[in-house]
Order: C-alpha cells, then sequence, then structure tokens
C-alpha cells in the first residue's frame, strides 16, 4: 500500500493558503464519512489545529491510516451529536472557530431509520448551533444535500422550492431552514452546502463510482441501472475548498444561506459509461437494466451553480474524466486498505450489561477492557453498569466514567435486587444488536468477547461461556461442576454443563427474554429456555481480582435450588414415585404381616421398633415432601405478588443523572 499516494490531492498552493488562513482551531464533525476523513486529512496536512469528532472509537477501514509525521489520535474524540451535553463538552475542550458539519444519516438504503434520520441530521445540527452560541465561532459550514429539492431537481436555484421525497430529505431541508434561521435572525455566521454527487478518494465501496472504477481497471461494466438517470458530478477535493471558501464568505457576509455545490452539468448513466469507456479502454456495451433502481432516483437531477460561482468564486475545476482517473490512481494505490471492505455493511453495535456489587475498583478496569475488546473487532460500543445498591461507593465510580463517555449508562437499584435483576435492568435499556452479560469482579474476562463475537456473527444467536477451568479451591470447583451436572438432567429443557451468566445475546433473544413476565429469574436457565441457534466457547474463569467473593455454601445451596424448582419438575416426579414406591412396600408388608400371622398362630404384637423407625421415616418424607410442594408454591406465591423485577433510582448519562421515567422519556423521543 502506498500511503504517500492515499493522501495526494488536486489542491494548488492558493489553495492551501487559503486553508491555513481560516482561524483556528478547526473541528470536523463527522470525520469517519467519506468526505469528513477526506477534509480531515487534507486539511492536517496543512495545520495542526485540526480535531475531528467521530461517533465511535472503532475507527472504521478508513481511520486506518493517516498523513505521514501524523498521530491520529491526538486529533480525534468521540462524542454523540445528538446529545448536547456531550456536544457542549467537547466544543468548550477545543473552542473551535471554524466548524465543518459533515456528520449525516440516511444517505444510504441501509440508513432507514427515521426517527434517528431526523434526530442526527436536525436535532444534532441544532445542539451544536446553540453550544457554539455559546462559545463563539467564525464559521460553522453545514454539509446539506441536494436531496433537499427533492423531485425538483432539474438544475434548481437556491431560493427554487423543496419538494422532498425521503425522510433524508426533510430531515436535511429542515436542517437548511434552521441554517437561514440562525443566520438571518441571530446573526450566527453559518452556510449551508447543498452537495450534488461528491466523489473520488474515500468513498463507500458499494457506491457507484468506486464500483465503476473498479469494474473498469478488470476492464469491465458493473450492473447498471436506467441509463437516463442523471447526476451532477464533483471531485471531493473541489467539494473541499468549497467549504474552505464557504467559512470565509458566505458565512460572513451572507450569513444562513444555502448554496449549491455542483458543476452545474447534467451526467446520466449512459454519458457516464461513456466517458468511463474512453479513459478506461473498455470494450462490450454497458450493463444497463441490469440493476434496480433506487427509490429516489431520478432522470434530471444536477444543479445550477451560479450562486456559488458569484458569491464565493468557486467552480469544480476538475472534470468528469480526470476525476474518474484520479480515483482509479488512488483505488490502486489503496488496494492494500480496501481489503475486505468492498462493501460496507452497517456497523454493529455490542451492548456490555455489567452487574456491579463491591466492585468499584474493578469498573474502571472493566471499562478499559470492554472498551478495547469490543472495538477491537470493529463494532460500536455501549457499557452499561448496574449498581445493585452497593454499599461502596460503586455509584461514584460510574458516575465519573460516564461524565467522559456518551455511550457509558449508570443505572442505580434502590436495594439490592441481586445479579439476574441487575442484568435485566441493563438488558431493558441496552440498545446493543447483541448483549453480553458480566459479571462485575472480572472473572468474566472482557477479552473473550471477541471469540464471542465471531461465533456470533457466524450465525450463532445465543454464544455462551463454558468454564473449562475454575481458579477456586478443590472444593467449590466440585460442587459447581456436580451442580451444572446435576440441573442439567434434571431441568425439563437442556442446559448447557459448566455455563453461567458469561454470554452473547442476539437482540432478537434478548427482546424474548424481557418479554418473559416471571420475577423469579434464573438467567441461564431461561436463556436455554428461549431456544434458537446456540453454542458455547470455552474459558478459564479467573478469581476476584480485587476483595473477596460474596458467594459462600449457604447461598450456593441456595442458588441451586432456584435453579431446580425454577425449570424442573421432577423434584414432583420423584416424590410421586417414592411415594408410590412407599405405599406399594406397605401393602406387600401388610400382606407378609396377615400371611405370617396366620401361618405362625401367634396374634401377640411385636416389633415396636420397627413401627417406631418406619413412622418416624415416614414423617420425614411427608415433610420433605411438603417442603418441596412449598418451594413451588412459594414461586407462586412470589409471581402472583407481581412484585417489580428491580427499581431503579437513577440512569446516569454523560454529566446527567436522570430519574428512571425521565430517562425513558427521553430515550422514547431519540428512538
Amino acid at each position: 500500500m502506498n500511503t504517500e499516494a492515499l493522501f495526494r490531492s488536486t489542491l494548488t498552493a492558493e489553495d492551501i493558503a487559503e486553508i491555513k488562513k481560516l482561524p483556528g482551531p478547526i473541528l470536523v464533525v463527522g470525520a469517519g464519512g467519506f468526505i469528513g476523513a477526506h477534509v480531515l486529512f487534507q486539511l492536517l496536512q496543512h495545520r495542526q489545529d485540526v480535531f475531528a469528532l467521530v461517533r465511535t472509537k472503532d475507527l472504521g477501514w478508513r481511520l486506518q491510516a493517516a498523513p505521514e509525521g501524523i498521530d491520529l489520535a491526538k486529533h480525534l474524540t468521540v462524542g454523540d451529536i445528538t446529545d448536547k451535553d456531550n456536544i457542549r463538552g467537547i466544543v468548550e475542550r477545543f473552542r473551535p472557530q471554524v466548524v465543518f458539519n459533515l456528520s449525516a444519516y440516511g444517505a444510504y438504503e441501509r440508513q432507514s431509520d427515521s426517527q434517528k434520520i431526523h434526530d442526527v441530521n436536525y436535532i444534532g445540527l441544532l445542539n451544536l448551533i446553540e453550544v457554539l452560541q455559546e462559545t463563539g465561532c467564525y464559521a460553522l459550514v453545514q454539509a446539506g444535500s441536494s436531496s433537499e429539492y427533492g423531485m425538483n431537481a432539474a438544475g434548481p436555484k437556491e431560493n427554487a422550492p423543496l419538494l422532498p421525497n425521503s425522510h433524508y430529505a426533510v430531515s436535511k431541508g429542515a436542517a437548511a431552514l434552521m441554517i437561514k434561521f440562525f443566520g438571518l435572525k441571530h446573526d450566527f455566521p453559518c452556510a449551508n452546502l447543498r452537495l450534488y454527487s461528491i466523489y473520488g478518494p474515500w468513498e463507500d465501496r458499494n457506491r457507484l463510482i468506486p464500483t465503476l472504477v473498479n469494474r473498469a481497471l478488470e476492464g469491465k461494466y458493473p450492473s447498471l441501472t436506467n441509463p437516463d438517470i442523471s447526476r451532477d458530478f464533483v471531485y471531493v477535493d473541489d467539494c473541499l475548498m468549497a467549504f474552505v471558501r464557504a467559512a470565509s464568505t458566505i458565512c460572513r457576509n451572507r450569513r444562513g444561506e444555502s448554496v449549491n455545490i455542483c458543476a452545474s452539468r447534467k451526467v446520466t448513466l449512459a454519458s457516464l459509461a461513456q466517458t468511463a469507456r474512453e479513459v478506461f479502454k473498455i470494450p462490450g456495451e454497458p450493463n444497463f437494466g441490469t440493476m434496480p433502481p433506487r427509490r429516489w432516483d431520478l432522470t434530471e437531477w444536477y444543479g445550477n451553480g451560479e450562486l456559488a460561482a458569484s458569491e464565493m468564486n468557486w467552480r469544480p475545476r476538475v472534470d468528469l474524466a480526470t476525476g474518474l482517473r484520479l480515483t482509479a490512481e488512488w483505488e490502486t494505490a489503496a488496494h492494500g486498505l480496501l481489503q475486505g471492505t468492498k462493501t460496507q455493511p452497517q456497523q454493529r453495535k455490542i451492548s456490555a450489561v455489567i452487574a456491579c456489587y463491591r466492585d468499584s475498583k474493578a469498573i474502571p478496569i472493566m471499562y478499559e477492557r470492554l472498551k478495547e475488546s469490543i472495538t477491537s473487532i470493529g463494532c460500536d460500543y455501549e457499557i452499561i453498569f448496574v449498581n445493585d445498591n452497593s454499599p461502596e461507593n460503586d455509584a461514584e465510580v460510574i458516575a465519573k466514567i460516564c461524565a467522559r463517555d456518551i455511550s457509558v449508562i449508570g443505572i442505580s437499584h434502590s436495594r439490592n435486587f441481586g445479579s439476574q435483576a441487575a442484568f435485566m435492568s441493563g438488558m431493558e435499556l441496552s440498545t446493543g444488536d447483541a448483549v453480553v452479560l458480566l459479571d462485575g469482579d472480572l472473572q468474566d474476562p472482557p477479552e473473550m468477547i471477541p471469540k464471542l463475537a465471531e461465533r456470533w456473527l457466524e450465525g450463532y444467536d445465543v454464544v455462551y461461556g463454558v468454564r473449562v477451568q475454575r481458579e477456586a479451591p478443590l472444593h467449590m470447583q466440585f460442587f459447581y461442576k456436580a451442580f451444572y451436572r446435576l440441573f442439567s438432567r434434571m431441568a425439563d429443557v437442556k442446559i448447557p454443563e459448566d455455563a453461567g451468566d458469561f454470554s452473547l445475546i442476539d437482540r432478537k433473544v434478548a427482546g424474548k427474554m424481557l418479554q418473559l413476565p416471571e420475577r423469579d429469574m434464573f438467567l441461564r436457565g431461561l436463556r436455554a429456555w428461549v431456544g434458537f441457534k446456540q453454542t458455547g466457547v470455552p474459558y478459564v474463569r479467573p478469581e476476584r481480582m480485587f476483595g473477596t467473593t460474596t458467594n459462600n455454601f449457604t447461598k450456593n445451596i441456595w442458588w441451586a435450588k432456584k435453579a431446580i424448582f425454577s425449570f424442573s419438575s421432577k423434584p414432583l416426579d420423584l416424590m410421586q414415585a417414592l411415594g408410590l414406591a412407599v405405599t406399594a412396600l406397605s401393602f406387600a408388608l401388610g400382606v407378609f404381616y396377615v400371611a405370617y400371622t396366620f401361618l405362625s398362630g401367634n396374634t401377640a404384637p411385636k416389633g415396636f421398633t420397627t413401627i417406631v423407625v418406619l413412622s418416624l421415616g415416614l414423617g420425614g418424607l411427608q415433610i420433605l415432601a411438603i417442603s418441596i410442594l412449598g418451594e413451588y408454591i412459594k414461586k407462586i406465591l412470589e409471581e402472583v405478588k407481581s412484585r417489580p423485577k428491580f427499581i431503579r433510582t437513577s440512569v446516569t448519562r454523560g454529566k446527567v443523572a436522570y430519574s428512571e421515567a425521565d430517562y425513558l422519556a427521553r430515550d422514547r423521543k431519540k428512538n
């Protein structure tokens, strides 16, 4: 991989001078995306006061490389644009003078969550503007979209009516109106750039131009839709300079303006294919009609760039043929980086739920290890610490972590409800594609998560850890082994042996488990009961890193009873069988004694000791039978009471500790 070639550009000396002239620091929001990454890389090559906001520390494929001599980690910060408190903390930290907002959601067909589209594209922008109003800034340039015009897309000027044809178009149009409002009414230095079809280095693998170029390099055409569908293509270097120039022109002298960033040229798929044929010498004819159109595709979709030319002195310099050649050169140079990234599926998120009780020392270590393990496999993370009314300072430790990482949630319970309730409490608030359950004492090693996730990605819905060895006293190892084998044989469903709560559970399975109404929960049994495709991964369970275990022999007996009476009717079956056996034995003995008395002629009662022993034995069996019935009746009583499984006193996210009701209301608005 030619690293130097990855970051080449068409920027001139005059362009670089303009970049250096902008007031700093500069903040690039949404730097993990196509345009955001390119803007970040080019700016960093010419100034050091450039910082980038990304949604997760999983840097994705684009941010795996950096220009020579630049430590990218020093320029990145993680944040959520939809969380105002989080954005405020980031802006107060960097105090940016120029902000390029390239965050967006909904531009791809796979991004279909309408609530999230409006939340990111509109509410996120509102959060950013209001915080920048507090701190002050030189310019905010918003990445708008030509999609704002919707069905009115045939060369519209900026004052043309917006006729949106998708949630994405609606959200971007609303954002443009917000920019206009704050620019005109609040004199805020901002502008909205309506970007047309930007292409070039770092674009998503499954987009039109990268697909066309890569197939063209093989001497072939890709599958194409209707040849009359049109676009207006702009090379990404020209787009970068539009942002730079907007910051120093219209953001200052035409605040709140929306400007088309386009080549003012209608390019149909037929003409694009012809240009590619000429550039790459492709034999044969294009494969039109072999791919279905997207629901928002139009035959007339091109722009009018007069305003950008007159007010920003901006025009695209790279023609389409040159842009295709430059893109091909970059694709060739980036071959090593792009291995395995031919398509970019929507990033998966794993929620880790940790039951905490007297784990204040372990929690910070757990956080760091979890974050490292989950991001190492390219997944987004959500970490939920459930403080089950610990008498130590677990809550304070969790709050500090929440304050610095918006992806961490802290839950506090009103009393100690037990680890099973803690897991359910965290699962209920989790939003990941999968949920991992871990004890807070670090006996469930976070480093196992990649192995669990590997099997999950292979198609398993539940992947549980199998304890092949414990770092524990021999008598405890024997007890646990015996318990799991007894439980497995007595349970009415198949229970995996040596498998505790530590597991990765797919979202659909977690949803079914949360629907189960029972109050007296034994999760490893419920996990098996719901079914789905399950498998185990072996691991060694270490001792607690800090303190001593809160489990003891009595508590382990209680756990065994809880498990067996929750998932087995065999104790009742055994008592019934024993009752029948004793009845049969009594009848047989009665017949024997009658016959013996009749044959021997001895009518005097004998065997006082036998009578006492039998009475005590039968009495003991009756008491045992009643106690077994009592266990089942007790469970019935608990279920009939219908008390809540847990009571939350607070839910902490960011620097705010919400009441349960306020957090759930906030979450409903977001989702």
